[in-house]
């Protein structure tokens, strides 16, 4: 075990400098694709810089799935897949096809592995010591649009084949226990009670409702709403995880055939039912007229959020936006909100802004923190900066030095197999171009200052916006 976990952290170590090095000299690498005859839509970036691989796999079971009066519960199914999994009869199961290189350079061909060890029932912490034993860990989480697993492992065969076959099996068998369920519900419940002490999450909430309306995205866990949850709605839940639903995006040292074996493997466990189609999820709504909200909240700073729907990640503007907003607020110190708001008034130590497109339109958000008693001031301000943009662009200096930054920086966004799969599972989950990475920097030298100032014309209103500002004493 002591030398698998050392293995582990070395090869760790050695990846992220291999890979780094690399990725500076080439942006990006050929993403393949294919799908499995069940369905599962593979997307792979070989990688064999170091013997490892990371694997995601995203089905389309996220928060815009609950039921409002059960907000939350993509989330609990998606943790509680971490709490155990159910006994099964006696299984062999292979390893990748064509294993893995092994440190010194020999090849190493397929070979059967049994996981009799994992064929019995795992609480959470026999869980725990068998992904630790492996060196290899397995996660999972849910967030607006999808629910997400995450397998680590070294592609040492013996290794790579154990820790598919717990996966596969932490996958398609979680047990659900009622004993743990119980627990983890009064815990989130008391980390719910804490976080509403803060100003920040009050003010985070107010918006997302105001913004969102009646939409999902929108739709807030409570007390109340995991008092709703059972057992038995989380095993409807992952009912509904079918291999036809589910997007798998690879990164690492494992060939296309290793690659396909992998996966094969991994979902193996789960139902073959054909797919049926799931029930269309509405738009967000365009905000009818402004909206204010001040909240008395007894803290030091004034929390401040404003803005309104955003866009879809498939919009056409999305490149224009993303580098105008890079100017506006997203480029930290050398933007525009930064700028007036911070340095020439000190009205706030940091301001920001972002887009967060997803497959609906997701907010458009300005924040600060200010003292409550310049909060008014620091409201008219950023708006009156964000007014000036959408109106009249960025100057020509501006647009260049964004376009220096985002270009120069864009190795740094795929600069270790974990940041890779990142982007490659976006690509996978909106259907974007195989040579999406390798065009990027392109994409962002075309942005023109008339495509960024008629692209937030057609997507902010600044008359429209939501604007919550939390914090003074009643």
């Amino acid at each position: 075990m002591f030398a698998i976990k050392n293995v582990a952290v070395c090869a760790v170590i050695t990846g992220a400098v291999a890979l780094f090095g690399m990725q500076s000299a080439q942006a990006a690498l050929p993403v393949q694709h294919w799908v499995q005859p069940s369905g599962v839509a593979v997307y792979l970036v070989e990688s064999p810089a170091v013997p490892m691989v990371d694997v995601q796999v995203d089905f389309d079971a996220g928060n815009r799935r609950d039921p409002a009066e059960k907000a939350g519960l993509a989330n609990v199914t998606a943790g509680m897949t971490t709490k155990g999994v159910r006994a099964i009869g006696s299984v062999s199961a292979a390893g990748p096809s064509q294993g893995a290189k092994a440190p010194s350079g020999g090849s190493v061909v397929r070979e059967a592995t049994s996981v009799g060890a994992y064929d019995s029932a795992l609480d959470e912490n026999a869980l725990g010591e068998a992904w630790a034993d492996l060196g290899a860990a397995f996660s999972a989480g849910a967030s607006n649009d999808r629910m997400s697993f995450s397998l680590r492992s070294l592609t040492y065969p013996d290794l790579l084949a154990r820790a598919v076959a717990l996966a596969a099996r932490q996958l398609a068998e979680p047990s659900f226990p009622p004993d743990v369920w119980l627990r983890e519900r009064e815990r989130l419940s008391a980390a719910i009670r804490e976080a509403n002490t803060r100003p920040g999450t009050v003010a985070g909430r107010a918006f997302a409702q105001a913004v969102y309306g009646a939409h999902p995205y929108g739709y807030e866990m409570t007390e109340e709403t995991l008092a709703r949850i059972s057992v038995a709605d989380m095993q409807a839940q992952h009912a509904r995880l079918l291999p036809c639903r589910a997007k798998v995006s690879i990164v690492g040292a494992v060939t296309r055939a290793q690659a396909d074996a992998l996966v094969q493997q991994l979902f193996a466990r789960l139902p073959t039912t054909a797919c049926e189609a799931q029930p269309a999820v509405a738009e967000v709504a365009p905000l009818a007229a402004a909206v204010e909200r001040i909240i008395p909240f007894d803290s030091a700073q004034a929390h401040v959020l404003i803005g309104q729907p955003g866009f879809k990640h498939d919009d056409p503007d999305f490149f224009p936006l993303t580098v105008g907003n890079y100017i506006l607020g997203g480029g930290g110190f050398v933007s525009r909100l930064t700028t007036e708001v911070r340095e020439k008034r000190g009205l706030s130590y940091s301001t920001y802004s972002y887009f967060a497109p997803a497959l609906h339109a997701g907010a458009y958000t300005v924040g600060l923190q200010t003292r409550p008693d310049q909060a008014a001031q620091a409201v008219q301000v950023a708006r009156e900066v964000v007014r000036k943009f959408v109106a009249e662009g960025p100057t020509d200096a501006e647009l260049k030095a964004a376009k220096d930054n985002l270009i120069g920086g864009f190795a740094l966004r795929i600069d270790s197999n974990r940041k890779l799969l990142g982007s490659v599972a976006n690509i996978a989950w909106y259907g974007l171009p195989l040579d999406y990475l390798d065009t990027w920097t392109q994409q962002v030298a075309r942005v023109t200052v008339a495509d960024i100032k008629a692209a937030f014309l057609r997507k902010l209103q600044p008359e429209r916006m939501v604007t919550v500002v939390v914090g003074g004493k009643p």
